[in-house]
């Protein structure tokens, strides 16, 4: 029999049931999609990192290693594996495209997994392409291509195609933040090939496998190689601090939002399940009189909460798995940024901990709101359940009092009456304004950066970026040639710390700077600027010590101000400073007004970016963005429909001999629908006006933690402040809505023949 009335009552509360599944189910699935990613991030690049022998250390040296040097630094016991290496981009003969051209002198380190044609073979001529590359451009193994480096031509063919984790974020450079494989890839050849086409060996790169820390390895190199290079961890490498930065931006994320929205979940069902349980006893107390035992009950209405959590669980295993595809999959958003080999799914530990106590967690709540009807003798419980009594609120015992309408002493007596419901019906409205602001607030700031950075940052209309090594007065010459500003960029040291060094050489405008308050800079003459994460460390008006990769020299330099950097750790001085301190750079990029095609060829160009290419691939960074954005929206809307309208079903159960005596006094469907739905708009009010800065300072947390590379400042549109009130409002006004049709249906007579 108990069975039978499992699935009526099931029945009875359809719409609690659905809705507790549907919350379940939302914030799990929320919960484990957004927590697998930083996960799969781990696993899956961290095994592609050690498959490829991903190196540990960069060292750098404009004049090249010799192969003595390697040698020497191999007898070390800290250094596992060593080798020179060589990458420079190369133009692909007679179109717009390029490729960085890889060489890895011993084989051991750096290298990659091929995925079609011949294995690596150091005694082959041919060149092993980036797949995704050839792809996109319709090439195939055994296709010859002429590949143009620094003026000379390299015919070559393809013999393989592959992946290699040195290019996992395939970039021309720091300026281009998502690949363009259409335009840009990577290729390997081997130390044969190089030396047959070039007639020469240059190694400007030692690439290191090791266990030992930055400073020892300096040490290291510097009493093996009797000089101070640059060294540069793996921690500093694009490649693997972005993707560090992806995984520690989704354990942001996960550890955020997504907790907020199970929690919001957990708690609904708590309040749901207890106001179920309530209104159950009546029935509990008839089972008690027909001499079921407590025990048998208990189980009954306890299981009530272990389908809904198993079902719930279940459900938001498969939503979960849905949204961590649907983020990291080849085809996926993650798909356009990394090219790695394997995208399996996979789960922190604490998600199946999570999991199981969830079910054990609601099934528990579910125990506990039973148990306590179970008290006292089947007579009692047969009581139907009524609200607690109420003392007159201190604004009852004013003369205000008597002039609010009927209407505003009925809601505020229900709201305080029942606490826990009116706070769950808050919590919702709460949980969806911060969705909302932090989701259509998150677009706002990364808008407000992109057109920062198009219209105020880059006022060019090409970059020119040059060989390495070339000589300041041929770049100075191009640079005057194109009317272009250019700019030198160098590893330093300030203290043991390596940032990067900019010199700029600014006549034109076409490359501007901005404050702290995204406004328009420029640049004096009498001292550096730091970036906003150097800002704490170095106050205006210190003098720091910096140290040029490459050189023992050191020079002290006064910091006069602050500057926003867009992507890396940076110290930024003028053409006239720097020279005034005789501090030593070499041009390495030119900004201009000028079209890419208006530009003659020259030697020492390495590659020439359009500013609208650079541009394009924030749009597709955005893309990424945008899709979390919009399922935040979207999950925000759900979460505000559902909790609302769940708790508004209960309300209106609770209140159902209420309603029904407002009936027969007189009053009409639609005033006790204005009675339900004025409840809601007041607890939205509320909602609304905690929700907005909750939200905006949730949204603050997820700039310093998802974003903080790139410095952005908070910026929030009034559309924003408009779309989250609109939409919150909406969803309780249409909820409301709902609720208050269900007044047709009260039976007044039936209703109130209940004994008390």
């Amino acid at each position: 029999m108990l069975g039978k009335k499992l699935f009526r009552t099931a029945w009875k509360y359809k719409a609690q049931f659905i809705s507790m599944v549907i919350m379940v189910a939302l914030g799990m699935g929320i919960f484990l999609g957004f927590n697998a990613e930083w996960k799969t991030i781990e696993v899956d690049v961290g095994s592609f990192f050690s498959d490829t022998e991903f190196a540990d250390f960069r060292i750098y040296s404009d004049e090249g290693f010799s192969k003595d040097d390697v040698d020497a630094l191999l007898k070390k016991p800290e250094i596992k594996a060593a080798t020179r290496f060589f990458d420079v981009n190369a133009d692909l003969k007679g179109t717009n495209k390029s490729l960085s051209l890889n060489i890895s002198e011993n084989y051991t380190v750096s290298t990659m997994q091929v995925t079609s044609g011949i294995e690596y073979d150091e005694n082959k001529f041919g060149l092993w392409l980036s797949d995704k590359f050839a792809d996109k451009n319709g090439i195939s193994v055994g296709d010859n291509l002429e590949l143009v480096i620094n003026g000379i031509d390299i015919k070559t063919t393809v013999v393989g195609l592959a992946k290699c984790s040195e290019h996992m974020i395939c970039v021309a450079d720091s300026n281009q933040l998502m690949p363009d494989y259409s335009t840009f890839g990577f290729a390997y050849t081997t130390p044969k090939k190089m030396r047959y086409a070039l007639g020469m060996e240059y190694y400007p790169q030692l690439n290191i496998i090791s266990d030992v820390s930055k400073e020892r390895m300096e040490e290291i190199v510097k009493d093996t190689l009797g000089k101070t290079y640059m060294v540069v961890p793996k921690e500093d490498n694009m490649v693997y601090a972005e993707a560090k930065g992806e995984e520690n931006e989704g354990k942001s994320m996960g550890n955020m939002l997504p907790v907020i929205f199970l929690a919001i979940a957990i708690l609904t069902m708590i309040t749901t399940m207890h106001r179920i349980t309530a209104n159950e006893k009546t029935q509990i107390g008839t089972l008690k009189a027909l001499g079921y035992r407590n025990s048998r009950i208990l189980w009954h209405y306890t299981s009530y909460g272990l389908v809904i959590a198993i079902i719930g669980c279940a459900i938001g295993v498969g939503l979960g798995i849905v949204i961590a595809k649907m983020i990291m999959s080849p085809g996926g958003m993650m798909g356009t940024y990394f090219d790695m080999p394997d995208w399996s799914i996979h789960m922190p530990v604490f998600c199946y901990a999570a999991l199981a106590f969830t079910i054990v967690f609601l099934t528990f709540i579910s125990f506990l709101s039973v148990k306590s009807m179970l008290k006292g003798t089947a007579a009692d419980a047969l009581r139907p359940y009524t609200p607690k009594k109420m003392k007159k609120l201190a604004i009852e015992r004013t003369r205000l009092w008597d002039k609010l309408s009927f209407g505003t002493h009925w809601n505020m007596r229900d709201i305080l009456r029942h606490k826990s419901r009116s706070a769950m019906t808050l919590l919702g409205v709460v949980g969806c304004m911060i969705l909302l602001v932090g989701g259509l607030g998150m677009k706002d700031t990364m808008d407000g950066f992109l057109s920062l950075l198009g219209d105020d940052i880059s006022n060019y209309n090409t970059k020119i970026n040059l060989v390495a090594g070339t000589d300041n007065d041929a770049a100075f010459a191009l640079t005057k040639d194109v009317s272009g500003d250019w700019e030198a960029t160098s590893g330093i040291s300030i203290h043991g710390k390596t940032v990067t060094m900019q010199v700029y050489g600014i006549t034109h405008d076409n490359y501007r700077f901005i404050d702290v308050d995204n406004n328009i800079a420029p640049l004096s003459d009498d001292g550096a600027y730091v970036c906003m994460r150097l800002a704490d460390e170095y106050k205006v008006g210190d003098t720091v010590e910096i140290s040029p990769y490459g050189s023992n020299d050191t020079y002290k330099v006064k910091i006069v101000g602050v500057r926003r950097s867009i992507m890396t750790e940076n110290i930024v001085l003028t053409q006239k400073y720097a020279d005034k301190l005789g501090i030593p750079y070499s041009v390495t990029s030119i900004y201009t007004d000028k079209s890419a095609e208006s530009i003659e060829k020259s030697d020492i160009i390495a590659g020439k970016q359009s500013k609208q290419t650079i541009m394009d691939t924030y749009d597709s960074f955005m893309e990424i963005m945008n899709f979390m954005i919009y399922l935040l929206v979207l999950a925000s809307c759900i979460l505000g429909v559902v909790v609302l309208y769940n708790l508004g079903i209960m309300s209106y159960v609770e209140r159902y001999r209420e309603l029904a005596t407002l009936k027969v006094l007189g009053f009409r469907d639609r005033q006790i629908g204005g009675l339900l739905i004025s409840q809601n708009v007041w607890l939205t009010i509320l909602g609304v006006i905690i929700g907005l800065p909750c939200g905006v300072g949730v949204l603050q947390l997820l700039l310093d933690n998802l974003a903080g590379e790139y410095e952005l400042k908070l910026m929030l549109g009034v559309l924003t402040y408009t779309v989250s009130i609109a939409v919150t409002f909406g969803v309780s006004l249409v909820v409301g809505l709902f609720i208050a049709r269900h007044n047709k249906k009260i039976d007044m007579v039936e209703t109130l023949k209940i004994a008390e």
